[in-house]
């Protein structure tokens, strides 16, 4: 047989069982569509956690209260067990670092705002004029925070789109009085939309000076403190300087942790790009299952084509023919599986995609590939059982159970 007869045969073979057939390609199809959409769905984490913070800037540190590692007994360790608060004293102390442009201390917390009757909650932010230039946000109307003393509670507020919007509508919010918590704020800006961004939708943020926040929530503490360094070279010196600093600060107990960027981005990326494997491999399950009903569904047409075979054998076909003919079939089964497989999956990941539109819900290249080639390869691995048992049926005994 040559290689189109070949062909030709497997092709009228998989026809002739449609119902047979389309139970092959179900079976690998739901296999090949569970790895694109799990990849697509867990590499689309990954790039959501690497764009959000790769939108704060190449030259961000972050210092925030706590340790997050241990390292043995040292002589803080016998003074204080609770690490001490960041505060803006702290923040101040910073900006003096040689390598540090600017430092934006962050206290945060809610409270009711209100405005001509309409009221509602929203998340308050603290933090200091150097802010906005580190996020990269801008100032739609007004301007932005004053450029005041860290410890200055200024009774001043700018407010994200949406609260706009809701509280003043078409009315001008700048120079307005709000009420936010127990204090009366003035509406100096209203900042450019900007979207959600580290887990907070900034449009629907108020922003007000950090000693503002932090008498308003009654605290001396910060959440965080955000520095951005005078280029990405300064980066790993600036953090040295800054973890020297605070460390002196506080009798040399390193009660803080400061981390980078880079850092962040890399811990998330290696989380994540081990989840989406783990769950690609928990789909390519699926394929395996999917090999196995192949064989078993071919095991059962050899039965049933014992007369076919016996037929080809005795007009001359070889049982080298024989067996590459059953493996085309299942390479064909597989492969319109597979096909089809590919095409499900891509819709279940657009759906994705219009169910969260923040997510790129993207299948990665080499999940596809690999799917398909799985696909392809347990198709043939699973179908050599049957070729062989086909190839070796004696044609005389094939012919008389037909």
């Amino acid at each position: 047989m040559s290689p189109v007869d070949t062909l030709r045969f497997a092709t009228r073979a998989a026809l002739g069982y449609p119902q047979r057939t389309a139970l092959m390609m179900l079976a690998m199809s739901i296999g090949v569509a569970a790895v694109v959409m799990l990849t697509a769905l867990g590499d689309g984490a990954r790039r959501f956690v690497v764009e959000e913070f790769a939108a704060l800037g190449a030259n961000l540190l972050i210092v925030l209260p706590g340790r997050n590692e241990t390292g043995g007994v040292n002589p803080g360790s016998f003074v204080s067990s609770t690490p001490r608060d960041l505060t803006t004293d702290d923040a101040a102390s910073l900006l003096r670092l040689p390598q540090v442009k600017r430092v934006a201390p962050l206290a945060m917390g809610s409270a009711e705002i209100s405005f001509g009757g309409r009221l509602r909650e929203v998340m308050v932010l603290g933090t200091s004029a150097d802010y906005v230039d580190i996020r990269g946000f801008g100032v739609a109307r007004g301007q932005f925070l004053p450029r005041e003393d860290f410890r200055r509670a200024s009774a001043v507020a700018v407010i994200g789109e949406t609260i706009r919007a809701e509280l003043f509508g078409n009315q001008n919010a700048i120079g307005r009085m709000i009420r936010l918590g127990d204090r009366r704020l003035r509406v100096i800006g209203v900042m450019g939309p900007a979207g959600r961004g580290l887990g907070m939708n900034s449009d629907e943020l108020v922003l007000v000076p950090v000693a503002t926040a932090q008498a308003m929530f009654d605290t001396n503490s910060l959440f965080r403190i955000m520095i951005e360094t005078r280029d990405r070279e300064s980066l790993l010196p600036a953090q040295r300087e800054v973890e020297k600093l605070l460390g002196a600060r506080r009798q040399g107990e390193l009660d803080f942790t400061v981390i980078t960027q880079d850092a962040v981005l890399g811990t998330f990326d290696r989380i994540l790009g081990a989840l989406t494997l783990g769950v690609a491999g928990i789909a390519a399950i699926s394929l395996a299952v999917a090999g196995i009903l192949v064989m078993n569904v071919m095991l059962v047409a050899v039965t049933q084509r014992t007369g076919e075979i016996g037929l080809l054998k005795a007009l001359g076909a070889s049982s080298r023919a024989i067996r590459l003919a059953f493996l085309a079939e299942a390479a064909l089964l597989s492969l319109a599986g597979a096909l089809a497989g590919f095409v499900l999956g891509h819709a279940g990941a657009w759906a994705i995609r219009l169910a969260f539109p923040t997510l790129p819900a993207w299948p990665p290249d080499w999940a596809v590939s690999a799917a398909l080639g799985t696909a392809l390869t347990t198709g043939l691995l699973f179908g050599v059982m049957p070729a062989r048992r086909a190839a070796a049926l004696d044609p005389v005994q094939a012919l008389t159970k037909r």
